[in-house]
């Protein structure tokens, strides 16, 4: 069996898990998660603890077995705790405000882009500091990853939208003629 989907997810106080009809719907003090259940994939809620079991041994089977108990985890942390994401902004003239459910952001090029954050997620702004939060894993870290897209931080200049945890390798650039 997978040594991930083995464990079984506990289950805080205030938090609970309901399995029906293909679905699983887990609600918690920050909110409701639902997430489809793919087929082959059992969920067992009891006492304070969910048990997944497989039907079959094929691969793709216990991808999923792994995968479904590491996802319904994630649910479980964000409707108790949820996720946060930090994004750093570095280069002269690079600024991020938000407006309402909208990023702006002015990264060097012709035009400002606007980017409309996900549902669910939410954006705070402090000097160069981006902080995305969320109670889904998912979508915090896309919207981060999509906000980072914009402008890839430049290994030469260092500019560029980055992860805060993120380390960028400097590289050294041309010497000149010989």
């Amino acid at each position: 069996m997978s040594r991930v989907g083995r464990k079984p997810v506990a289950i805080p106080k205030g938090v609970s898990i309901k399995v029906n009809d293909g679905q699983v719907v887990v609600k918690g003090p920050k909110g409701e998660l639902k997430r489809v259940v793919p087929g082959g994939v059992t969920i067992a809620v009891q006492g304070q603890a969910a048990t997944f079991a497989r039907e079959g041994n094929a691969p793709d089977m216990r991808a999923k077995h792994g995968l479904m108990r590491a996802l319904v985890n994630n649910m479980v942390i964000g409707v108790t705790q949820g996720f946060t994401r930090e994004l750093e902004i570095n280069g002269v003239g690079y600024k991020c405000e938000v407006k309402g459910s909208n990023v702006n952001l002015a990264l060097g090029y012709s035009h400002p882009i606007d980017y409309p954050l996900p549902a669910g997620v939410t954006c705070k702004v402090e000097k160069n500091k981006i902080t995305l939060t969320g109670i889904d894993k998912e979508s915090v870290g896309l919207a981060a990853a999509k906000l980072r897209s914009f402008r890839v931080p430049d290994p030469y200049k260092q500019k560029g939208i980055k992860y805060a945890d993120e380390i960028i390798r400097k590289k050294v650039g041309k010497t000149g003629a010989a």
